[in-house]
């Protein structure tokens, strides 16, 4: 079969044809973008799905990941704000927002990246004493944060997160840190040991006043019952009432005479006294009795003859 000069022109121009599309169409996966640059010039970026550029004038410049990346932070010695030398690592995440700018602001986005985190760490823990990089953590990684994205904004990316790993003080200075926490802990046990001795000692002060307290209430009531049965003999005496004197004396000689006998320190007592004086005193007593226990017997015969008298039925 033979083709003419039209025919071979036709499936040449089919044939280049096909080879433009194939050269022109480019699909973009999900999560990226690629820069188009037309002679060495930046034109447009392609998202994803199915893109067409003009072959032999176009071409693919940086094809950027869109996603959330993950950047690990090596660790690195920091000098804080107290002298003290601590190995810090890290991680930071960041997500690409404008690929444009990601491309062709810097040269070398992760390792921009990561020498600007490294950097930030060094400034922000090292304007910071030990004991607060160790109990601000929270704040150290919000800082962080707040400053290197803020650097990072006209790359065209979002620093998300920055966050510290380790922080590893040298050993000698964990050694002190644990000396330290030592005797941290026995001075509180140490305090509270005293605030609980101290308030035993004021409970047991406050129980001594309230039992002083009512010994001196024991006593003055003791001193005016003593004062009421002073005043009833003193009473009776001024009545004519001998006995009654005898009866105190007695008392009083016999209380002295137990307090003697009862004492621990005393085995035999010789004490002169005139016998005659206690014997009348003991006679007044039995006087007293006497008295009392007739006028009881004159009181009750008294009632007796007052009351009315029985009837008792008899028998018709």
């Amino acid at each position: 079969m033979d083709f003419s000069g039209f025919d071979i022109a036709v499936g040449a121009l089919a044939l280049l044809v096909l080879v433009l599309l194939i050269k022109g169409i480019r699909t973009i996966p999900q999560g990226y973008n690629y820069t188009v640059e037309r002679f060495g010039r930046y034109t447009k970026t392609l998202s994803p799905g199915l893109n067409f550029i003009f072959p032999f004038v176009d071409r693919v410049g940086a094809k950027m990941n869109m996603m959330e990346q993950v950047l690990d932070v090596p660790s690195q010695e920091i000098i804080t704000r107290d002298n003290a030398i601590v190995g810090v690592d890290g991680i930071a995440f960041f997500q690409i927002l404008n690929a444009a700018q990601a491309a062709y602001q810097v040269s070398g986005l992760q390792n921009a990246i990561l020498n600007l985190t490294m950097t930030n760490i060094r400034t922000v823990m090292g304007s910071m004493d030990l004991d607060e990089l160790l109990s601000n953590r929270d704040a150290i990684n919000e800082r962080l944060l707040r400053v290197v994205d803020e650097a990072a904004h006209p790359w065209g990316i979002k620093i998300t997160r920055v966050e510290i790993k380790d922080i590893n003080p040298p050993a000698n200075l964990i050694e002190s840190m644990g000396r330290q926490m030592t005797a941290e802990r026995n001075k509180r046990a140490q305090i509270l040991a005293a605030e609980g001795l101290k308030q035993s000692q004021i409970l047991e002060a406050e129980g001594r006043k309230e039992a002083a307290f009512r010994d001196a209430e024991a006593r003055e009531r003791s001193a005016e019952a003593e004062a009421r049965a002073t005043q009833v003999v003193s009473d009776a005496i001024s009545k004519g009432d001998v006995q009654a004197l005898n009866y105190f004396v007695a008392q009083k000689y016999t209380e002295a005479l137990g307090k003697i006998g009862t004492a621990t320190n005393s085995k035999i007592v010789l004490m002169p006294f005139e016998a005659s004086s206690l014997i009348g005193s003991l006679g007044g007593i039995g006087e007293i009795a006497k008295e009392v226990f007739r006028s009881e017997g004159t009181t009750g015969a008294q009632r007796q003859a007052a009351r009315p008298p029985v009837v008792r039925p008899t028998d018709n």
